[in-house]
This record gives structure tokens, C-alpha cells and sequence, in this order.
């Protein structure tokens, strides 16, 4: 063998022996806090399903929370470096705390009224002067709002009880007050346990005037350094959002045996249904010609005048549409 065949085969058989530790070297470690609802995580274990985190390059750490004000207060302080989440998408990042980069969805219906009528609620406008449970500044709050509204109620006529979801929850099916606003799953436990509870309406009535995205934020200076990272997160759910489109069956089918175990399959296909999807390249539409930046300004406008947010960050700028267009239009 001459020599300079062999000295490429050496170094070709090198190379190959340290392919793999170069890989594992160049993994990326991420942090990411997210709320156990389809609407919101959806696409993140769908794409785990497809092997998609790690075709990235990715090694994500997910953390589970109940609220979207905890995943905020949890990045503020810098447990976690992104975040999913449903309506506190437009609150926090407008009070200059995370950067929107990505969508998920319309929460189309995830936001749901139940109540009880032998307490005497049969109408959003008996409500009047009574309690509702909810867990205020969330996307059912924001529901809330809505819907007593568009019924001649004064938001300020009720007497809102701020609790965790889980808690508010269990106050209605306990009776300890006659309503709730509330987010899928939670409306199955409300179903199985209270079979008299019933549901006067849910969000897609008000759709699309007070349409409520979720999505996407990450840590201020999270944002500012990783640009790349972030990029391969919109890739990563890119894919698997387009692949739920177009074969939700099989995505719904997947989810439930492996990811919600504990959501029978015809109540995870409602949940399904109870959000507005669109295809990566419908949703580069709507970033491009400002649909989802006053989308996340009407919300926003909501929280600025509910918790008196002292000069709001508009969305205009605390959504930057450009790392999205960047992949998807690549």
C-alpha cells in the first residue's frame, strides 16, 4: 500500500472513530418549562416521539408546571431558559420580562365555563354577584373576561376567586362556589365527578375578536445570546406541527399511549379539537402581515388594564417574528 493511501485511510478511520464523540459534544442542554395541556405541548412530545429534539442536537430538560405565571416567575429567576405556555404569553414579555418567538395555536376552546344549576346558575348573566373560581392573569381569566362581556356582566359584578387551577377546580366540584373558568384537562374531572355540572360556553364563541394564542418565550438574555438554539427549536416544532396536521390520528394515537396515559383517547381528540392549528407555512403568513402581533396585543391590552401594567411593552416589540421566518422560509 503507498504510503499516502495509507496515511488516508488513518485519517479517515480517525475521523469516523471521533464522529460520534463530536456529536455528543456538540449537544446543546435546554431547559424547558411547559404546562401538561395538548394546546401547549403538543408539538414538544410529538417531536420527542419522531426523535426530533436529538436530530437538532438537542438535549432538553423538561420541567412540568401548572400555571403559566409560575413557568414566567420560574425563567425570571433562571431555573429555566423557554417556556410554552397558553394567554401569560402577552404578560409578562409586556412588562419586559421574555422575548415571543414562537406560536403554537389559537386556544380556540380550551377555556371553558362550568357551572352548577341546582346552585342556581343556568345563564352567564345569573353570575352576577356570584363567586368564580379561576386562576386570574391565565388564558381562562381572559376567557372569563370575554365571555361576561358579551352578556351584559360586568367583569367587576363577580366576586373572582384566584386560585391554582387544580384547587379552583376542586372548589367547584366541592361547591364551595356555583362556577369556574377552567382549561382542558381540567374539564374532565368536572365531568366525571359532577355529571349535573354543566358548561355554559367556551372560548370559540368569541372567536376570531378576542382570538388567544399560545406559545413560545424565552429568558431575555437567553434570547439575546442563542439565537441558534432557538432557531433549531422552531425546526424541531416545525416538523412535528406539521406532521399532527397532517396525520392527527396517528400524532393523537401516539400522544395519548405514551404522553397521556391518563386522558382517554376520545378526550385528548376533543382536546384536539378544541385548538386552531395551522401549518408552518400558514402561520409565516400570519407573522409576516401582523395577524399574530395583534393577536398578542389584544390579550396584552387585556392584562395592561387588569394588572395595571405600567407602560406595557407593546407586542410589536417584544414578539420578534424574524427567528420563525428565518427557518420556516429557508
Amino acid at each position: 500500500m503507498e504510503r499516502r493511501t495509507f496515511l488516508q485511510l488513518a485519517s479517515a478511520a480517525a475521523l469516523t472513530a471521533v464522529q460520534p464523540q463530536l456529536a455528543h459534544a456538540q449537544t446543546t442542554k435546554i431547559k424547558i418549562g411547559y404546562l401538561h395541556t395538548l394546546a401547549v405541548d403538543g408539538q414538544i412530545w410529538l417531536a420527542e416521539s419522531m426523535g426530533l429534539w436529538k436530530k437538532e442536537g438537542l438535549e432538553p430538560e423538561f420541567i412540568r408546571f401548572q400555571t403559566g405565571l409560575e413557568l414566567f416567575q420560574a425563567m425570571s429567576g433562571g431555573s429555566i431558559d423557554v417556556l410554552s405556555t397558553g394567554a401569560v404569553l402577552s404578560n409578562f414579555p409586556a412588562r419586559g420580562q421574555g422575548k415571543v418567538f414562537l406560536i403554537n395555536d389559537i386556544e380556540f376552546a380550551t377555556a371553558q365555563l362550568w357551572v352548577h344549576p341546582d346552585m342556581g346558575i343556568n345563564k352567564i348573566s345569573d353570575l352576577s354577584g356570584k363567586k368564580i373560581s379561576t386562576t386570574t392573569g391565565t388564558t381562562a381569566h381572559v376567557f372569563l373576561d370575554n365571555a361576561l362581556r358579551a352578556n351584559g356582566v360586568d367583569p367587576k359584578a363577580v366576586e373572582m376567586v384566584n386560585q391554582r387551577m387544580p384547587d379552583a377546580v376542586t372548589a367547584f366540584i366541592s361547591k364551595a362556589v356555583p362556577a369556574v373558568a377552567l382549561w382542558v384537562p381540567f374539564n374532565i374531572q368536572v365531568r366525571n365527578r359532577v355529571p349535573t355540572a354543566k358548561m355554559l360556553t367556551d372560548a370559540s364563541a368569541y372567536y376570531p375578536k378576542t382570538a388567544i394564542v399560545g406559545g413560545w418565550a424565552a429568558r431575555n438574555d437567553y434570547y439575546d445570546k442563542n439565537k441558534d438554539v432557538l432557531a433549531k427549536i422552531v425546526r424541531v416544532w416545525a416538523q412535528a406541527n406539521d406532521a399532527m396536521i397532517k396525520n392527527p390520528d396517528q400524532a393523537i394515537d401516539t400522544l395519548q399511549k405514551n404522553y397521556y396515559k391518563e386522558v382517554p383517547l376520545d378526550d385528548l381528540k376533543e382536546q384536539l379539537r378544541a385548538q386552531k392549528m395551522f401549518t408552518s407555512a400558514e402561520w409565516s403568513k400570519m407573522y409576516t402581515d401582523g395577524t399574530v402581533t395583534k393577536w398578542l396585543q389584544q390579550v396584552t391590552d387585556f392584562f395592561t388594564d387588569f394588572a395595571k401594567i405600567p407602560n406595557a411593552m407593546p407586542a410589536s416589540q417584544y414578539f420578534d417574528p424574524k427567528v420563525y421566518l428565518d427557518v420556516v422560509k429557508s
